[in-house]
């Protein structure tokens, strides 16, 4: 299952990369405001969302390694 997701992000686009950040940005405070004001019905939750936006930033940052080494050989 880590694999396939992984895969699964790899092939997002920037935009599609940005928009699940934003969301798991979001989702992840709110569940931190809620484990502050109640009890999680997962708190598990709050690590699987720290994980993708790891991910996601993670890919995000190779694609602009990649990028800079493409346009370093280019010219």
């Amino acid at each position: 299952m880590y694999a396939e997701k992984i895969a699964e992000l790899k092939g997002m686009t920037d935009e599609q990369l940005g928009v699940l950040l934003k969301d798991a940005k979001d989702s992840l405070f709110r569940l931190r405001l809620q484990a502050r004001m109640e009890r999680l019905d997962s708190p598990s939750e709050l690590m699987r969302n720290k994980k993708l936006i790891a991910r996601i930033l993670t890919i995000k940052s190779l694609r602009k390694l990649e990028q800079a080494r493409a346009s370093k050989n280019g010219t």
